[in-house]
């Protein structure tokens, strides 16, 4: 699987590598630290990423914006792109899937949880029937 994650936090950039390492997984993956640079990344990749994990809260171009841009394209409309927040927030939550997010994943304070929860948003989308673009 090719994976964009786009988070600003180096922490949480570091949690996710190792999380995939002790998965023993051969996923790409393609960082951005906000929206902005996301969308470059997009434009200029040779292929497309299968999922993209997406921060709520970021500099320059926030993760809703981000989202909006994502699914107004007719290119990129159908990546599954899954929030990863702190923001417990409802009207987050309900703006996300109005948008037409894949999931809302709660960034637990205990790594294990934080383990525990990408493990299974990992394992989900590798069984999961995929766009291939």
């Amino acid at each position: 699987m090719n994976i964009l994650f786009i988070e600003d936090d180096a922490i949480e950039t570091m949690k996710f590598k190792r999380i995939l390492a002790k998965l023993k997984v051969q996923h790409k993956i393609t960082e951005a630290k906000n929206g902005e640079e996301a969308l470059e990344v997009l434009g200029s990749a040779d292929q497309l990423p299968d999922i993209i994990l997406l921060d709520l809260n970021m500099p320059r171009m926030s993760g809703i914006e981000f989202l909006k841009v994502l699914k107004a394209d007719e290119h990129y409309k159908y990546l599954p792109t899954i929030m990863l927040t702190t923001s417990q927030n409802r009207a987050d939550l309900l703006e996300c899937y109005r948008i037409g997010i894949a999931g809302y994943i709660l960034k637990p304070l205990k790594y294990e949880d934080y383990e525990d929860k990408l493990t299974k948003v990992v394992q989900y989308w590798e069984v999961s029937e995929l766009v291939k673009a």
